[in-house]
């Protein structure tokens, strides 16, 4: 019996996503015998690539938007070359996007709540000594707090801006919002994994274009997740005009 012309067209769109959603979750393993340490295992940047969870903080967990990320970095390093570029990463979580870019030779901040930083940079050391340009630095970044103290505009200027699952249903959107346009020069290129889940993810998409230039780089319905790249819309001066 023939197909019906309609579920053709429908197998031949979600035949991408398939394939690419099946590349990216092949990059998770986990080791083969009993260790007396729980990690996941990665493999990005021709490396393998141990990360350790936390169950006391969903930030402490790694969750797909992550892989999606560096993924995406891996596979353009030509287009998005990071070698000797400024990346700073918010929300960094287990770290892996923070070891992944520090892999591909970038100068990497990396940034989370007081509370998350301790697994962080023991995952962004193991996995980066001795493989790195540059070694990474791990600081704290509270979303809307004592930016231009700590991260001033004179001298932090950054190529690139990396965040994986930062918007979900939490209290900080607009935190989170002061935060993009705080670290954001106009030259400045965000790469952003989002998962969708709830609707203050799709508000939030909303008010962000208000203020930024948003592409969409990858659209992963089975697994809930796009990609974004961004940068910042030109102010405009009192007459119009691009300031």
């Amino acid at each position: 019996m023939e197909q019906d012309p309609a579920e053709e067209r429908k197998a031949k769109d979600e035949a991408p996503d398939a394939e690419l959603a099946t590349a990216i979750m092949k990059r998770h393993f986990r080791p083969s015998l009993i260790k007396t340490e729980a990690w996941e295992g990665y493999t990005f940047a021709d490396l393998e690539i141990k990360i350790k969870e936390s169950s006391d903080s969903y930030g402490a967990m790694l969750w797909p938007s992550a892989m999606v990320l560096c993924h995406f970095l891996d596979t353009h390093r030509e287009k998005y070359n990071l070698v000797d570029k400024n990346v700073i990463e918010i929300g960094a979580g287990t770290g892996l996007v923070t070891v992944v870019c520090s892999l591909l030779g970038a100068k990497v901040t990396s940034t989370d709540l007081p509370d998350i930083l301790s697994n962080l940079r023991y995952n962004v050391s193991r996995n980066t000594r001795g493989h790195c340009r540059y070694e990474p630095q791990v600081t704290e970044l509270s979303w809307g707090q004592q930016l231009e103290e700590r991260f001033p505009h004179a001298s932090c200027h950054y190529d690139y801006i990396m965040a994986a699952d930062v918007v979900y249903a939490h209290p900080y959107l607009d935190e989170l919002m002061e935060t993009f346009e705080h670290l954001c020069s106009q030259d400045t290129v965000i790469l952003w994994a989002m998962r969708f889940r709830l609707e203050p993810e799709n508000s939030f998409v909303d008010r962000f274009q208000t203020r930024f230039h948003l592409e969409e780089l990858y659209d992963l319905p089975s697994l809930r997740i796009k990609l974004y790249r961004a940068q910042k819309k030109l102010s405009q001066s009192p007459s119009g005009a691009a300031a």
